[in-house]
Formats: structure tokens, sequence, C-alpha cells
């Protein structure tokens, strides 16, 4: 299978194609510039120019496509930046894709599409949060991730059965490298962000390796055609990113959870990758408890178990 990557230079990409090269893919990374170290195909393209994407799939005609390239950090760019230039990738990719015979889709969404953090409060139905869970997002980053996961949804609704879609939304991403001390997305260290609960509180104490997003993609792209169209999938470890259980530490970030959080208990965390476990056959291999072993903690968790 060739698969194109678009934003495979960054630290999700880089290990996306690592995954789905050993998985037996032919990967062509598609992005503003190209990386070192990576030991596939590599093309710079805009893609949010239209005529450049159209001619990029027609002339690769693809088998499948992983679509990340995205502005990654909410606030990193103003606001009306990041909505346009996120939603005119995921939508000119798409579109492009489909135009040049793509029958295999996967979009990269995100957690954020829930809306946590609001400043005016937020609360959800019920922990652990799931896909059923109402998106509310408040910032441009949410917003764009939620108008990538309904552009899909259309474009399914047009081209039926025909092209094969499915929407993820990987937890906080945590590259190898970044076990070993190199600074997370967010500046912190894994370490800091065990050490200080509220570096982690903002993201609901979320997390996932980089390598078991990998083995995510390579799994739904092998399953699309056994699954309905336009799924969407929360990616993320078993456990959350802290020392203790949330039960105790979200009612001190999330006003008005404690009733809500009560249910977690131990090492269990406030997202659920229970569909991509039931649906596709895929669960997270890495837990920091493994990766960070000499750190203490109250409990433990095998990787096996994780």
């Amino acid at each position: 299978m060739t698969t194109v990557v678009t934003g495979g230079s960054g630290r999700l990409g880089r290990s996306v194609i690592a995954g789905l090269t050993d998985a037996g893919h032919d990967v062509v990374s598609v992005d503003r510039a190209a990386a070192s170290g990576l030991d596939v195909d590599q093309l710079a393209v805009d893609l949010t120019d239209p005529a450049a994407t159209a001619e990029l799939f027609a002339r690769l005609r693809p088998d499948a496509v992983v679509h990340l390239a995205a502005i990654a950090v909410p606030f990193s760019a103003p606001e009306r930046t990041i909505l346009a230039t996120n939603t005119a990738l995921a939508f000119g990719v798409m579109e492009a894709a489909i135009s040049a015979g793509v029958q295999r889709i996967a979009v990269a969404s995100s957690p954020t599409v829930l809306g946590y953090g609001a400043p005016n409060g937020w609360l959800p139905p019920s922990f652990p949060l799931d896909e059923s869970t109402p998106p509310r997002p408040w910032h441009a980053y949410g917003v764009s991730k939620l108008v990538a996961e309904e552009s899909m949804r259309m474009l399914a609704r047009g081209t039926g059965d025909s092209v094969r879609f499915a929407a993820f939304r990987p937890c906080f991403v945590i590259a190898p490298e970044e076990w070993e001390g190199a600074p997370t997305q967010q500046g912190h260290t894994v370490r800091e962000r065990l050490d200080d609960p509220a570096l982690s509180a903002p993201a609901l104490f979320n997390y996932v390796d980089a390598r078991d997003v990998s083995r995510f993609v390579a799994v739904l792209l092998e399953r699309l055609g056994d699954i309905q169209n336009a799924e969407t999938f929360f990616v993320g470890a078993d456990d959350a990113l802290a020392r203790h259980p949330l039960a105790e530490l979200l009612p001190r970030f999330v006003p008005g959870s404690e009733a809500l959080a009560s249910g977690l208990t131990g090492t269990q965390p406030a997202f659920s990758s229970a569909k991509a476990r039931e649906l596709l056959g895929w669960r997270p291999q890495y837990s920091w408890r493994c990766e960070l072993a000499d750190i203490p903690t109250d409990t433990t968790l095998s990787r096996s178990n994780a």
C-alpha cells in the first residue's frame, strides 16, 4: 500500500511514518519542508494551495492518506490563522485525495473538540470521556478539528462506501525522545508534568505514546473496510499522566467535577479508548510507569496490561 502522510516532518508524523513503514507501507511524507532522519520519500508542498495539492495527489495517486498537517498547538498563532489554516488543510487534502481516487483516508482530530478548559467552566455528562461526549470547543484549534471531522462525514455521505474515512483524536502525544528528557509539545519535560499536576491538568492528565498512535494508524488503515464509514476514535494511554487517582486530582482543577470524577479509580484515565479496542482490536502498549520506571508511584502498571 502506498500511503501519503501529510505533516510527516512533525513530532507525531515521524513516529507514524516509522510505524507504517514497519507495517509494510510505501510511505511518502508531504510537508512544508523535508526533515532529517526520515528514510522515506519526502515532498515539500504548500498544502494550503488547492492547485498544488490537487497536482500532488493526481501525480502520486496513493492508496491511502493519513492527514496530520496542521498548526498543532492552540493559541500558537492568531485564532483566525489557526481556524483558516487547519480547516483549509483538512478539506483541501481530503478533496484532492478523493479526486485522485484514494480509497482510504484517516484524519487527525483532537480531544480538544470536547471543550475542556473553557474559561467560563466546563463539565461533561460523565467520566470517562468517550466518542459520545458532546463536543463544545471554545478556541479556534478545537473548532478547526471539529470542522475537519464534520468535513470528513460530509464527504463520506457524498462518496458513499467508495472511499473509507475515519478520524482519530490522539491524546497528549509523547514522542520516544521525550521519555529521555526532551521537552514535550508544551515545553515541559514528562517528569515536570508529573511533578506539578497543574502542568498536566489543562489536558485532563491525558497522554499517549507516539508509537502507540503509529500502531493505531496502521491498524486503522488495514481495518477501514471492516467498520462503519467515517468513525471517530479516541487514542490514549490506559492510565493517566498522574501519580494520584483522577478522582482526587480533577476536582482541584475542574470545578464541580467531584461527583463525576469519583468513579475514576486507581490509574484510570479521563479518556476512554474502549471503542478502538472493541472495533479495531487496538490497545496501547506504553505507560509512563514503564518508561519512567525509576519514578516512585503508589500504583504499578505493567506494559503488558497498559
